[in-house]
């Protein structure tokens, strides 16, 4: 009984591991676009998932747009190379926190439910700076 429980428990967690969870959808891309995904490169399709810890690689005819379950969506410019570092929503409370690492390239953003949910709720990292983000549209440039 004991183990069965613990069994149970530990598949739960497996499950519900947000590591591993969906956390946004390619919705289009275009020319040379992919998903690295640890050691793997993916090349980006309509409908593909995106979990925490992907990188958002394009070259220099690439694009990729993505929306993200909180309603964040994302649309990577030619030569990028964008990781969406962390990402947790509770569904239910529409809270959560969201940090995005720019290390090249652009990226345009329609923030979603965590943004407006808390002060710095979301971030955006580049080399440079570190932008806090509530409830807004906009742009980031990094240049190569």
């Amino acid at each position: 009984m004991i183990g069965r429980s613990l069994f149970l428990v530990s598949c739960i967690a497996l499950v519900a591991s947000p590591a591993f969870a969906e956390i946004a959808r390619v919705k289009s891309s275009s020319g040379a676009a992919s998903v690295q995904r640890g050691a793997n490169q993916i090349p980006a399709k309509t409908g593909q998932d995106l979990n925490a810890g992907d990188w958002l690689v394009t070259g220099k005819d690439g694009r990729i747009s993505l929306t993200f379950v909180d309603n964040t969506r994302f649309a990577v410019g030619p030569n990028s190379r964008i990781s969406v570092s962390k990402f947790e929503y509770e569904k239910t409370r529409q809270q959560g926190t969201f940090l995005t690492q720019v290390d090249r390239g652009s990226l345009a953003v329609v923030s979603g439910k965590i943004a407006k949910s808390g002060h710095d709720a979301m971030k955006v990292r580049t080399p440079n700076s570190l932008l806090g983000v509530r409830g807004t549209r906009f742009l980031v440039e990094v240049p190569k």
